[in-house]
């Protein structure tokens, strides 16, 4: 489990500061100020749960057998596809409409880092 969630909080950070670059450098001139927030606070939460991700694979490594870890990560890597690709979709689209599933995404975030917090209080010492 550490090393699938080590790889993709890698290739995710990867992407991160791919994304950030491609809207620094290729998306100024096409997408309005508001737009470019939009992206940017994809690429910031985006990179941020990368990290957070990347917390759960070492933790992961310590205590292959915690459940608990396992679902703190899937959900930190699905609050990241759907909360920050909803953002980056919306931003490159102008489909409004997705800005009703980047809540879902964020609620992932949220459960992510309360079951990470219920892992440290039962099972780390």
């Amino acid at each position: 489990m550490h090393k699938r969630f080590l790889i993709s909080a890698s290739l995710a950070a990867f992407l991160a500061v791919a994304l950030g670059a491609f809207a620094a450098h290729g998306l100024r001139s096409r997408l309005d100020e508001h737009m470019m927030e939009v992206f940017q606070t994809g690429v910031r939460y985006h990179f941020f749960h990368a990290i957070g991700l990347s917390l759960i694979a070492l933790l992961a490594k310590q205590y292959p057998d915690s459940a608990t870890l396992g679902w703190a990560g899937w959900l930190m890597l699905v609050g990241i596809l759907v909360f920050s690709g909803s953002l980056y979709l919306l931003a490159l689209t102008g489909l409004t409409w997705l800005g009703m599933i980047t809540p879902l995404g964020g609620l992932s975030f949220l459960v992510s880092w309360l079951i990470l917090a219920v892992f440290a209080y039962r099972e780390a010492n």
